[in-house]
C-alpha cells in the first residue's frame, strides 16, 4: 500500500479527503501546518477540530509549530493579493513535501483541493513544482465533490467551522463582505 501525507487546513475539509485517499488505496497520514491562520484563537479552534476529526477517523496527524510571525513578515512584503495566495499555498505545500521526504512518504497532497473557495488549478501547479523539487509525487485530486458531505458530517461531529480561509487578509475581506451585505 502506498502512503500519502495529507496537508490539513481544517477538520471539516479533512473528512472527505481522508476517505477518498483511503478508498483509492492510500495509507494516509495527516499534517497540520498553517502559519497563515490569524488570530491565534482561530488557529487553536482549527487545531482542536483537526484533533477531534483525526480521532474520529483514526488518522495519525503530525502537528507542526505555529510560526505566524515569520509568515507575516514574509507575506506582508507581497502587495499583490493573488501573489499572497500563491505564497500562502506554496509555503504549506513546501513544508508538507519536506515533512513527507523526512518521513520517507513518497506522496503528498492537500485538503486545499477540497475547497470551492480556493484556486485549485494554481494549487495543482504549485504542488507539481514542489513535488519535482523534492523528488516526490503530488496527488492533484479534486476533492471538491466531497465538500458538502464532509461539512455535513463535521457538523454532526460538532467540529468547529470557520468563516474565512484563515489569514489576516481573508479575515478582513470576510468582515467587509458581511458588512456590505448587512447594509444592503
Amino acid at each position: 500500500m502506498s502512503k500519502v501525507l495529507l496537508h490539513i487546513c481544517c477538520g471539516p475539509c479533512a473528512i472527505s479527503c481522508v476517505e477518498a485517499l483511503r478508498q483509492a488505496g492510500f495509507e494516509t497520514e495527516g499534517f497540520f501546518y498553517n502559519p497563515n491562520i490569524h488570530p491565534f484563537s482561530e488557529y487553536l479552534k482549527r487545531y482542536e477540530a483537526v484533533i477531534a476529526a483525526g480521532d474520529r477517523m483514526r488518522l495519525s496527524v503530525i502537528y507542526h509549530k505555529y510560526d505566524f510571525e515569520k509568515f507575516l513578515r514574509e507575506v506582508s512584503c507581497i502587495e499583490n493579493r493573488q501573489e499572497q495566495h500563491r505564497f500562502c499555498w506554496r509555503i504549506r505545500l513546501e513544508e508538507t513535501a519536506r515533512m513527507a521526504r523526512e518521513k520517507e512518504i513518497e506522496n503528498f497532497t492537500t485538503t486545499l483541493l477540497s475547497s470551492p473557495y480556493q484556486d485549485i488549478g494554481q494549487i495543482k501547479v504549485l504542488g507539481a513544482e514542489v513535488a519535482a523539487k523534492y523528488g516526490l509525487s503530488f496527488l492533484p485530486e479534486d476533492f471538491r465533490r466531497g465538500f458538502a458531505e464532509s461539512h455535513k458530517r463535521s457538523k454532526e461531529w460538532q467540529l468547529y467551522h470557520q468563516n474565512y480561509c484563515g489569514c489576516v487578509y481573508s479575515e478582513k475581506e470576510s468582515i467587509e463582505q458581511r458588512e456590505k451585505k448587512r447594509k444592503v
